[in-house]
């Protein structure tokens, strides 16, 4: 009896839950069933001002700096104005983006929240996009709100450039020293950054070269031979310790961010490395399952947290998008499965409790993730010189 059972409790720690997860390919009907309960969720979920997020339902006391939060809503906005557009458009679409736009327009520009907390940067790093994004769709054109919307990107973008660290990257916090120009950067979101100011000098905005070549070789330089992009950015960057947050599988979901900014930013960058990071991130995918919903920041294995879960996903989904055709499908069937599991009953999808911003943005990068899987596009291979164009198909990939 005693040997049976320590038989069936090694089997059990060596088939966790998560191996005997079967990965199906969702149907067409289920993934855009998914996407429109979700949509669904996020339009009834917009604040009375426009916007998506807000400090209701604290989980503690320690988030409590007002402009901590307006920073948060303003990135949470701007995420959820930039999946609309993706959306099938509709009256309650087009009333939603316009009232969010209007939020954007007025509190875009937020200050940073104190000597020690740079969140601003994260309204920057999205703001860029949504703006561009607003400017580019065409739908205000001719309008008073389209030279708002121009002043606004460029004024963003001056901004962002303002609190670029000395090692070219950006990060929302600072260290010890809590100098004007923070200190501290992260190469996830440096890459982000990079992403929104190629984005709004390919809309013709005004983008410093100088401080753009710093960003990318910032993003480059967090660049380890494992694959893995170091969290912050390095003078000597290091993988660390065998489980620290610097290793692939502590790295999945920046390994998609990082290796996308450097192939727009036309640096060496292959189809190999891009299928290389995408085959790294579900292969080990059951370490950002775990992570997800832990409600401390970091306290999975490799020092996963929860929020890397939809950030990860959204920009895999970027990645799959600039592979050729052939490669594609089982990569979308994959992510498809991964976005749709984490469903919840209203609608919404959620990886970290903060606030009341977790859903409204895990909406907006799932959203905007499954929407790309159900497209075919014509995929910029190096630099961005050309937008991807999306073509809707009768079947999703896989």
């Amino acid at each position: 009896m005693a040997r049976t059972l320590w038989i069936c409790v090694a089997v059990g720690l060596a088939s966790p839950a998560w191996a005997a997860e079967k990965t199906s390919a969702p149907g067409l009907k289920e993934v855009r069933a998914s996407i429109a309960a979700a949509t669904a969720f996020v339009l009834d979920a917009q604040n009375e001002d426009g916007s998506w997020g807000g400090p209701a339902k604290p989980a503690h006391e320690f988030w409590s700096n007002p402009e901590t939060h307006r920073a948060w809503t303003v990135a949470t906005t701007a995420l959820v104005c930039m999946t609309i557009l993706d959306m099938t458009p509709s009256d309650a679409t087009d009333a939603a983006y316009s009232r969010g736009i209007d939020y954007l327009l007025s509190q875009g520009l937020v200050k940073r929240p104190s000597d020690w907390d740079v969140d601003n940067t994260w309204a920057y790093v999205y703001g860029i996009q949504a703006f561009t994004r607003a400017v580019t769709d065409g739908r205000f054109a001719g309008t008073p709100k389209h030279e708002k919307l121009r002043a606004a990107t460029q004024a963003v973008i001056d901004k962002l450039l303002s609190y670029q660290t000395p090692s070219g990257g950006w990060g929302y916090y600072d260290t010890d020293a809590y100098t004007r120009r923070p200190a501290w950067a992260t190469s996830f979101m440096t890459a982000v950054g990079v992403i929104g100011l190629l984005e709004a000098k390919q809309a013709g905005f005004v983008v410093d070269e100088k401080h753009l070549k710093a960003a990318v070789r910032a993003v480059e330089r967090s660049r380890l031979p494992s694959g893995a992009y170091t969290y912050s950015v390095e003078a000597i960057p290091s993988p660390g310790g065998a489980t620290w947050i610097d290793q692939v599988k502590g790295s999945l979901s920046r390994i998609q961010v990082c290796n996308l900014a450097l192939l727009l930013a036309g640096r060496d960058v292959s189809i190999e490395d891009l299928t290389t990071g995408l085959d790294q991130f579900f292969t080990h995918h059951r370490f950002l399952d775990v992570a997800r919903k832990k409600p401390w920041p970091h306290e999975a294995y490799y020092l996963n947290s929860g929020y890397f879960y939809f950030f990860g996903h959204y920009y895999a989904a970027l990645v799959i998008e600039r592979l050729p055709a052939k490669d594609r499908a089982g990569y979308w069937s994959k992510l498809q499965h991964e976005i749709i599991k984490t469903q919840e009953k209203d609608g919404s999808m959620w990886d970290f409790y903060l606030n009341s911003y977790g859903k409204p943005y895990g909406v907006a990068y799932s959203v905007m993730a499954l929407e790309a899987s159900l497209a075919v596009d014509v995929p910029p291979t190096k630099p961005a010189d050309e937008p991807v164009t999306r073509i809707r198909t009768e079947e999703p990939g896989g």
